[in-house]
């Protein structure tokens, strides 16, 4: 299976996924351009990024959600499994470790083939080959782990999940902003683009790229670095540039531990790499943008423990982000159950503190990491949309159990941000003060939809809804 080596060729690759998906007329609506009145009731906005799940994958089944095909109650979709000459249908999986499949831009084509969603099955037994040698006991080459793409879990293996999207808001269209893996998707969280740029000091010689943002990402030793010797990479301005120009408080709030994700983008197995905000890496870029250099503000680049003190004392900034470790980001082989229980942490130190009431928590994960998902994406531009994501909103203004059927992506986070505390200023190299050579301004998009419709800030702040971080009636598996 080759790689996304160069923009050039990612380029090329993207353009063929076309008219894969044509926009709902149904979908396209509550999109206004301004924000509705009482988004500013939202003073702290905290986006969580776990990883490596689709859409089906966790709510597949989910009552009210666009999810697996079924007929009489049996998945209607059945994909080729080309070793044994059969095909794999989507099947209920209550393991707590799984394995999933590549997830390069060339996986994310071969999966999509074309709308016709079927190449999973194939795309995971392809780079099983690869990388499981004989007698190998990594947890992608044991057993049947090459078709557990497949699988799908519930609220027997994620009841906390299944709660919140019951009781607040499920985003069922949230694909991920681009083609593959998870440097890009981090890329585009931040800053609306993934690039990589001839030189640190000039934002105009940036060009698109999907495989390799970051050469010298690959000579990363995962040591922690002092920060004199942290040197910028991206040029392009991402939305820390906005809000330190605002006075807007922000903070990327990192796991120390373990980063499993591999820098080769289409590989299954590689060594762990430590990770720490002190760490540039695959899930922390900002300490490689110039602006955030520039601004002073590597600072702001903190540990997962200063956000637990933050909410508990009340001192959230107004925008967070917050990654997880290896282990707790239930990207394969990491547990499914001790994920979930990252995020309920996150999601009850929250509700326990005073800001609360002021809050607006979004869940989510930053691709589909080789699993089925059954539906084809939109296009936006050469570089995107890819593949569908879980997505839930948590907070006192949420609308009561709603399924938002919106098409959505992480630019919808940053449109939302900007519409909340800047105005409705975006990350346009025509208006920013900062020129830059992206190709277009993903919060403009007539596609996108607006999140500001999934709150009812007439309504008095909810209270909060505190789980178990491990549900006593979790199946282990």
């Amino acid at each position: 299976m080759p790689r996304v080596r160069a923009a050039a060729g990612a380029l090329v690759l993207a353009a063929l996924v076309g008219a894969l998906h044509p926009l709902s007329t149904r979908r396209a609506a509550a999109r206004g351009t301004t924000p509705a009145a009482g988004i500013h009731k939202i003073r702290h906005v905290i986006v969580i990024m776990q990883e490596n799940r689709s859409f089906d994958s966790y709510f597949g089944t989910f009552p009210g959600a666009d999810g697996i095909p079924m007929r009489h109650g049996t998945p209607a979709v059945c994909l080729p499994d080309p070793l044994a000459h059969r095909c794999v249908r989507p099947y209920h999986d209550g393991s707590d470790r799984n394995a999933g499949g590549p997830h390069g831009a060339d996986a994310a084509l071969a999966d999509i083939d074309h709308g016709r969603m079927d190449g999973f099955v194939t795309e995971a037994l392809a780079a099983r080959r690869k990388v499981c040698p004989t007698g190998s006991t990594e947890p992608a080459c044991v057993g049947a782990a090459a078709t557990d793409v497949m699988g799908y879990h519930d609220a027997r293996e994620i009841p906390n999940y299944w709660a919140y999207a019951r009781a607040f808001v499920l985003e069922d269209h949230m694909f991920e902003p681009n083609l593959g893996w998870s440097l890009p998707v981090h890329l585009w969280l931040v800053s609306g683009w993934s690039a990589v740029c001839k030189a640190p000091d000039r934002p105009l010689s940036c060009r698109t790229e999907l495989g390799q943002p970051a050469k010298p990402l690959l000579g990363l030793d995962g040591r922690p670095a002092p920060r004199t010797r942290y040197r910028a990479y991206y040029a392009w301005t991402d939305v820390t540039y906005l809000l330190h120009a605002r006075h807007v408080s922000w903070a990327y709030y990192v796991a120390p531990g373990t980063q499993p994700d591999c820098a080769d983008d289409d590989a299954l197995v590689c060594p762990y790499r430590f990770q720490g905000p002190r760490t540039p890496a695959i899930w922390n870029p900002l300490p490689w943008f110039s602006t955030v250099h520039a601004d002073r503000q590597l600072a702001n680049v903190q540990s997962s423990a200063r956000f637990f003190a933050a909410a508990r004392a009340g001192t959230l900034p107004a925008v967070s982000w917050v990654i997880p470790n290896g282990f707790d980001s239930e990207h394969p082989p990491s547990l499914v159950s001790r994920g979930q229980a990252w995020v309920t942490r996150l999601v009850n130190a929250v509700m326990r503190g005073p800001d609360w009431r002021s809050s607006a928590i979004f869940v989510t994960w930053d691709d589909w990491g080789g699993f089925y998902d059954h539906v084809a994406p939109p296009r936006v531009d050469r570089a995107g949309y890819g593949l569908r994501v879980p997505a839930f909103l948590v907070s006192p203004y949420a609308r009561r159990g709603f399924v938002d059927h919106q098409v959505l992506s992480f630019d919808a986070y940053l449109k939302f941000i900007e519409d909340d505390f800047l105005g409705g200023a975006r990350l346009d190299p025509r208006t920013d003060g900062r020129p830059d050579s992206r190709p277009d301004v993903r919060e403009r998009s007539p596609q996108l939809g607006n999140l500001v419709s999934e709150f009812d800030f007439s309504q008095p702040p909810r209270a909060p809804l505190l789980l178990p971080p491990y549900p006593a009636h979790r199946r282990r598996g």
